[in-house]
């Protein structure tokens, strides 16, 4: 029996009638070959963005509840248009929301983790010969409440899907061709990386890459699932396969991610001071990553954390609330930018460090903070400085 196919469809590849009728020629091919195919869609795009201003007209701090049933909304707008645009070109498509999937999430709201995934009206459509689309992004609680997977988490829907159906292979469809050695809106032409393991794929995504979502990565994994990244308006191109690469791999630099807008909290007056400002940050529903300790003059433990503004719908309230409590012991920059090396055993030759901080200050770009892994070197940087850092590591990293 043919195995099923899941692919997602990101919002790009939805903006209008036009790329919709792109996305269903896709669909329809496979469908006459015989394919049982899935598809994840995300809201049409600017939806989210859109609706997120929305409640902001109301509230600089929305309920984080309100917000899920809000934002959800969208990627059941583009699941019914898809299935209405199938069923109009005569393949028999129906469409379903996230609870209906089958994907059971914790409780999280407006970042839940999946926990697992039922997909019992997925697999009956699929033996009555329908293309199942599904609205990403989204699930529900054993609580019964809607939530939301974190920006960017139609990804993460699609690679579960895969998971729970038995899939070999999860396509990821988007407006490039792949995944590229450094972000194309901010170095012109990068490198497309034609294979990437998983780690790498993660630590990409981790650090500000765009094209796929870390956690899709961590389904894919344990059952083999190969990820490939494609374009919607190229679907012949050969885009970036995501499989199990790492032992195969010599220490390099594959890749250069960023993230332009993040934030860093820097506490003082010892480790309590500091686990109480993050534990106030999380319960607050901030996402927060990065978190760092080390001595001060006085012996204390102090130490910092980073909040990425894009996943964070109400970072300035909950600001203001931080620095009111904790007072001069929390200092807050929003100058600074995330720019990050990564690539299998990145951190075995010292000299890929050593370079990177020596070429930024010899060209006198700050850096705020340096954290590393075995597969990633991340750095803060001025925020106006971050494109010529991003240039500057491609030359010397990437380049031939």
């Amino acid at each position: 029996m043919t195995r099923t196919l899941v692919m997602k469809f990101g919002g790009s590849s939805l903006a209008d009638t036009g790329k919709i009728g792109a996305l269903t020629d896709i669909v329809a091919r496979r469908r006459r070959e015989g394919v049982p195919v899935v598809v994840v869609v995300s809201a049409m795009g600017g939806t989210t963005d859109g609706l997120i201003d929305q409640a902001r007209d109301f509230s600089q701090r929305p309920d984080l509840r309100e917000m899920d049933m809000l934002l959800t909304a969208g990627e059941r707008i583009s699941a019914a248009l898809v299935a209405i645009a199938l069923n109009a070109r005569g393949v028999r498509a129906v469409s379903l929301t996230g609870s209906q999937a089958g994907i059971i999430t914790d409780d999280a709201h407006t970042n839940a983790r999946i926990i697992e995934v039922r997909p019992f009206r997925v697999k009956k459509a699929l033996e009555e010969g329908c293309v199942v689309v599904v609205g990403g992004f989204q699930g529900v609680s054993f609580s019964k409440e809607v939530t939301t997977l974190g920006r960017g988490g139609s990804d993460v829907s699609a690679v579960a899907l895969a998971a729970a159906l038995g899939a070999a292979t999860c396509e990821i469809y988007s407006d490039v061709t792949g995944v590229y050695a450094a972000d194309p809106r901010i170095l012109k032409d990068p490198e497309r990386i034609a294979a990437l393991g998983y780690q790498e794929m993660q630590e990409l995504a981790e650090a500000g890459a765009k094209v796929l979502h870390p956690k899709a990565v961590e389904f894919a994994k344990p059952d083999g699932i190969a990820i490939h990244c494609k374009n919607t308006f190229e679907p012949e191109s050969e885009g970036t396969v995501i499989a199990d690469l790492e032992g195969r791999i010599k220490p390099r630099v594959v890749g250069i991610a960023t993230e332009e807008r993040v934030v860093m909290v820097r506490v003082r007056t010892g480790e309590a001071t500091v686990m109480e400002a993050i534990r106030f940050a999380e319960k607050s529903g901030l996402r927060i990553k990065q978190i760092s300790f080390h001595q001060s003059d006085t012996a204390a433990m102090d130490g910092s954390f980073i909040i990425p503004e894009k996943e964070n719908y109400h970072l300035d309230q909950v600001l203001e609330e931080l620095t009111a409590r904790f007072g001069a012991a929390v200092t807050v920059r929003r100058d600074l930018s995330a720019i990050s090396l990564v690539g299998a055993g990145i951190t075995e030759r010292h000299e890929f460090l050593g370079d990177a901080v020596a070429i930024l200050r010899e060209h006198g770009i700050g850096i705020g903070s340096i954290h590393t892994s075995s597969f990633r070197i991340s750095m803060l940087v001025d925020r106006g400085r971050l494109a010529d850092a991003a240039r500057l590591f491609y030359d010397r990293f990437i380049t031939p």
